[in-house]
Formats: structure tokens, C-alpha cells, sequence
């Protein structure tokens, strides 16, 4: 590295099995908005519900296009919505535990893990690194730095909300990907911006996803 260059510092954006691809799509798209790096990985049980959701199979050798298709989505499924640039990303295997997010001198800023099923919140707070996404979430644990864990799951069972707590515990941001209604949604798109806003607000990453509250009541009602 030259004097006076910068070095890359991404952040980790780990996708699991969990229902919610829009919510993950939302995230990457407000990072690369915000002229963030971002690394990518996506489990093999997400790539299922992604391909579920949206009808997109999600290829290592060919991770470019199928990305761009599935960001340009809306949450209504509509194709077009977006359009993205991803040359800030890059893109892991989940199989690849030698990955630079495996290791704590990969300088990451921080991770996401959007959506989060139960097994990786398990995975997570058990420390089992069975894939690299669950490595990584270790990695970034162990180092002090931000994580945030997306829950989307419900109900949730007494095991579930113990490893939540012990993710707390640990320095994690537990995030349920809960909606709220007072920004005045009007559309599915303005619900999931509103979580993928929370998950950003948590790492200080600055956006507009989402109208915030400001001590007015009845401010969210069309003029």
C-alpha cells in the first residue's frame, strides 16, 4: 500500500435462510448509497429463500448479475425499481472459512446479519462458525466491533431469547425487523426501509430511508 492510500474497510453484510430478502436489499443498497465498501455473503440456506422470494438463483461465478437483478427489485417484486452500482462490493463464499472476514486483521468496520434466522442466532451466540458467515459474526464479536443481528422470526421460543441475550451480552445489536408505522408507510418498500433504516442507525451509517420521529404528532398523515 502507497503512502497516502487508503485502505479498504467494508462492511460485512451476512444474509441468512430467515425470511426477508427485501430487508437485506434495502441494507446493501442504503450502504452503496452511502459510498460504502460492502463484502457479501450469503448463506446456502438463504439462497433458497432468496430463489423462493424472488425467483433469483444466487451464483458464486456469477454473483455479479445475479445481485444486480436482485437489488434492482422492489419489495413488491417488481423488477426495475433500483438502480444500483455495486462496484463497492465484494462477494464471499460461505464455504470459504480461509475468506478475509474469517480472520480479525481483515480491517472490517463492522457487520450486519440481515436477515437473521434462529439457527445463525444460535450458530452465532454458541460461537460455532460453521460456515463464514457465522465465522465472521464471531470475528467481529471478538474484535469489538459493531454487529447487528436482524432477527426475523416469530414466535420466539424460550432457547431463541436466551442466545439473543447472550448475543446482547456479548456487544451485538439485537434487531427484530419490526416495522413501525408513524413514518406514514404507504407502500411494502417504506416497511422494509424502515427496518433496513434501524439496522444502519445502529452502526452510525447516515441515510433517508425512512421519516423520523420528531415529537409531532399525527406528522406522518398526507398533507
Amino acid at each position: 500500500m502507497n503512502v497516502g492510500e487508503t485502505r479498504r474497510a467494508p462492511w460485512i453484510v451476512g444474509v441468512s435462510g430467515a425470511s426477508g430478502t427485501p430487508y437485506a436489499a434495502a441494507v446493501l443498497r442504503a450502504l452503496l448509497d452511502a459510498g460504502q465498501s460492502v463484502d457479501l455473503v450469503v448463506s446456502r440456506a438463504s439462497r433458497l429463500t432468496l430463489l423462493d422470494e424472488t425467483g433469483i438463483s444466487f451464483r458464486d461465478a456469477h454473483w455479479r448479475d445475479d445481485l444486480r437483478e436482485w437489488l434492482s427489485l422492489g419489495a413488491d417484486g417488481k423488477p426495475g425499481t433500483f438502480d444500483v452500482d455495486i462496484t463497492g462490493m465484494r462477494h464471499w463464499s460461505a464455504g470459504d472459512l480461509a475468506a478475509g472476514p474469517s480472520s480479525g486483521s481483515y480491517p472490517a468496520k463492522g457487520m450486519l446479519i440481515v436477515p437473521a434466522s434462529t439457527a445463525c442466532v444460535a450458530g452465532v451466540a454458541l460461537g460455532l462458525s460453521k460456515d463464514l458467515l457465522q465465522r465472521a459474526a464471531s470475528v467481529t464479536l471478538k474484535e469489538g466491533r459493531p454487529l447487528v443481528v436482524a432477527v426475523r422470526e416469530t414466535p420466539l421460543n424460550g432457547q431463541t431469547l436466551r442466545h439473543m441475550v447472550t448475543l446482547d451480552d456479548a456487544g451485538a445489536t439485537v434487531l427484530p425487523a419490526s416495522p413501525a408505522f408513524y413514518a406514514g408507510a404507504t407502500h411494502i418498500q417504506h416497511l422494509v426501509d424502515f427496518v433496513a433504516g434501524r439496522a444502519l442507525d445502529a452502526v452510525g451509517v447516515p441515510h433517508r430511508l425512512y421519516r423520523r420521529w420528531e415529537g409531532e404528532l399525527g406528522g406522518s398523515r398526507p398533507a
